[in-house]
């Protein structure tokens, strides 16, 4: 029996860490986490999900050529999906503004500093240094119950992380750059990116960890009826 308390801890501590010390995570340890992260309910057990896991010496070559593709400006032309509308609007345009200022406020970064904000980004092309990138893909030809299948499964191998007092951060960035991803993991064409992952323990001396994100309470998400 696990304790509801345990859960709600794991979920609740869950957060978007954007530095992590070098401490490894084992090979077996991330094969567990994706192992129970695989049992997310997916429609008719269709399993959507494609996982590539990189650690060491193949982390870092991945890492170095993504950084200097971002910094050489190249730009793959974009996601081949789109995460938000164009144009966003409210309320979630001043949620993004300000998750986004209060993080570059920790780090000091101020507006118009287009350089520090560029080395800001530049970071997560190396998965903010945690020793584990996951480079998320399924197959293009699937529809949208899929990606809902596969917003599920990540959710799981965060919760997992969390269980043994690991981090993650979900990085949409890698969808931008397809082509470059494709080719480096050598990737077939029906392959679309989803996102990446950074796995690991964070830096607690980082002052980007320090930021706790606000969320909408269930009275201005939700309605409730014939309780």
């Amino acid at each position: 029996m696990i304790a509801p308390n345990d859960v709600d801890q794991a979920i609740l501590s869950r957060r978007s860490v954007r530095a992590f010390l070098p401490t490894p995570v084992p090979h077996d340890l991330v094969v567990h986490m994706l192992a129970a992260a695989a049992r997310a309910p997916s429609g008719t057990n269709m399993q959507p999900w494609r996982v590539h896991a990189l650690a060491g010496a193949a982390r870092d070559r991945f890492c170095d050529a993504m950084e200097s593709a971002f910094l050489a400006g190249i730009t793959d032309d974009g996601a081949e999906w789109d995460y938000y509308p164009d144009p966003l609007f409210e309320p979630y345009l001043a949620r993004r503004r300000k998750v986004g200022w209060d993080l570059y406020g920790l780090l000091g970064i101020h507006r118009g500093e287009r350089d520090k904000i560029q080395r800001q980004h530049a970071r997560n092309f190396r998965f903010f240094d945690a020793p584990v990138g996951l480079i998320c893909t399924m197959d293009r030809r699937l529809k949208f119950g899929s990606w809902l299948d596969y917003g599920m499964f990540m959710e799981n191998i965060m919760i997992a992380a969390r269980g043994r007092g690991m981090d993650t951060c979900a990085q949409a960035i890698f969808a931008e750059y397809p082509k470059t991803v494709r080719r480096l993991l050598n990737l077939p064409d029906d392959e679309i990116i989803v996102c990446g992952m950074a796995i690991g323990y964070a830096d607690a001396s980082a002052p980007e960890n320090t930021l706790v994100t606000e969320r909408a309470s269930p009275a201005e998400f939700a309605t409730f009826a014939g309780f």
